[in-house]
């Protein structure tokens, strides 16, 4: 988890003001990795005491919109947000308990990462999801 300076730059430079449910929800989602909002909500309010759901959305979506978050939702799941920005990495979900791992790019041949028609576009990210069965639910 970054220092309190650290945090309090980060919204800084993204042009936001630092204040404490800003800081609380950066905390809760480096605390708790592909979190869902219930659980940033809980990990909010043990720290600030009464905070609204809404709050927590509002801040989720200010800081999301503003790089310092990432919004990721598999497939038949609730949306999950996470600290790790600023790179192409991907995910690898459970079938059974839902838990989620990240996954860097894959290297050597990547044929599923380079577009067949890019219709114009200039890609800048790909995102994959592997799906599978983690150790426990394998067991």
């Amino acid at each position: 988890m970054p220092s309190r300076t650290d945090a309090e730059r980060a919204l800084r430079t993204a042009s936001l003001r630092v204040t404490r449910p800003r800081l609380a929800v950066l905390s809760a989602v480096h605390e708790n990795p592909h979190a869902e909002t219930d659980v940033i909500v809980g990990a909010v309010r043990e720290e600030l005491g009464q905070v609204s759901t809404q709050a927590v959305y509002d801040v989720l979506r200010a800081l999301t919109a503003a790089g310092l978050l990432r919004r990721i939702q598999p497939s038949g799941s609730v949306a999950r947000y996470e600290s790790r920005v600023g790179d192409n990495h991907h995910h690898v979900v459970c079938r059974s308990c839902g838990a989620i791992a990240d996954v860097d790019c894959a290297v050597g041949h990547r044929p599923c990462l380079d577009a067949s028609d890019d219709h114009g576009f200039t890609i800048d990210e790909a995102e994959v999801t592997y799906w599978g069965l983690c150790p426990e639910c394998a067991a």
